[in-house]
């Protein structure tokens, strides 16, 4: 008998597994109610007195050793299972994902291009740190020409020939440079300016200026461009253009759209007049043709600009200008799923 319960220890002690049922079966055969170990213990009864001591020696160390072997085996498996769950349960179901947010100037610029590249103009980009050459002279605004004071600039102190670009009007300098009619492109950007910051502006906002430049382009091809273009934005086909002056335009014009008179809202944004000024436009002044290397007696052009901010302003009911560089997320988390 002692021979035999030798041979279970044996047994144990060579037992190995990774599988939680193996390790409960070896439990429930030694360990348990009904287990090998509690037979042994009834037969201590029936061992000779002389080997009673050895017989029960040899019953504790199959206990010892079969207890010792399966919270051995536990252990190890529960140390598998926490390595394992360093990924987790690939077969949980995962948390939902936040919906994140666009800001609404990526709104409407994205929502200003996508109209443009449906009539063919693509999209150019360039330097915000430009040089006077494209940000003023090439624009028909030599030095001290006059009207540079109607855009207050930051120059580079040490280098006053470098500034911070005025308007997106130099990247179609740069653009009209390095390609050669028909043109027909925009060009959406950041562009500062030394204003006073306040609800109303900024020493930075952003712009999206278009350009299109061909054999006998008119006034005409300037006006339907931004009747479409306003229609398809706003929804609002009504639109006016009031005589200007631009110095890298002439003749040049303000283009307003008819916003209507229907709600308090529209009294206070058109000042009681229902009509919303959102740009400027033109067509192309020979000058500047000649300046970028292309013929004014062979091609012409137009040209216009809309600031983003303010039509994103107009568009989501924004109040404040400011909104739009703080970074709040209570405001941003506002146009979660805004395309």
């Amino acid at each position: 008998m002692i021979d035999k319960i030798k041979e279970h220890i044996g047994e144990i002690e060579n037992f190995s597994s990774d599988s939680k049922e193996a390790i409960e079966s070896l439990r429930i055969k030694y360990l348990g109610k009904k287990g090998l170990l509690n037979d042994f213990f009834a037969e201590f009864k029936n061992v000779p007195n002389e080997q009673k001591k050895e017989f029960g020696q040899t019953i504790n160390l199959l206990k010892t050793t079969a207890t010792n072997k399966v919270n051995e085996l536990k252990e190890a498996l529960e140390d598998n299972t926490k390595e394992d769950s360093i990924y987790g349960d690939l077969t949980r179901p995962s948390e939902a994902i936040e919906l994140g947010s666009r800001h609404p100037i990526s709104i409407v610029k994205n929502r200003i291009i996508d109209i443009f590249s449906r009539i063919g103009f693509n999209v150019s980009e360039g330097p915000e740190i430009e040089d006077d050459w494209h940000n003023f002279t090439a624009l028909n605004l030599p030095e001290y020409h006059p009207a540079r004071d109607m855009q207050d600039t930051f120059f580079i102190q040490t280098n006053p020939d470098i500034l911070l670009r005025t308007h997106t009007s130099s990247v179609q300098v740069r653009y009209m440079e390095n390609n050669k009619p028909p043109i027909r492109t925009i060009s959406p950007g950041r562009v500062y300016r030394n204003e006073a910051i306040s609800a109303r502006s900024h020493c930075f906002f952003h712009q999206i200026e278009g350009l299109y430049i061909d054999k006998d382009v008119s006034f005409a091809d300037l006006k339907q461009t931004l009747q479409f273009f306003t229609t398809e934005l706003f929804g609002k086909s009504k639109i006016r253009l009031r005589p200007s002056y631009f110095p890298f335009t002439e003749p040049s014009a303000e283009v307003d759209v008819y916003w209507g008179l229907e709600t308090e809202a529209d009294y206070r944004i058109t000042k009681g007049t229902g009509w919303l000024e959102i740009g400027g436009c033109g067509m192309v002044d020979p000058n500047v043709l000649t300046n970028c290397g292309i013929d004014p007696n062979e091609y012409s052009g137009f040209a216009f600009g809309v600031g983003i901010d303010r039509i994103a302003m107009l568009l989501h009911q924004i109040t404040d200008i400011r909104l739009l560089s703080e970074n709040d997320i209570r405001f941003l988390e506002q146009f979660k799923s805004a395309l």
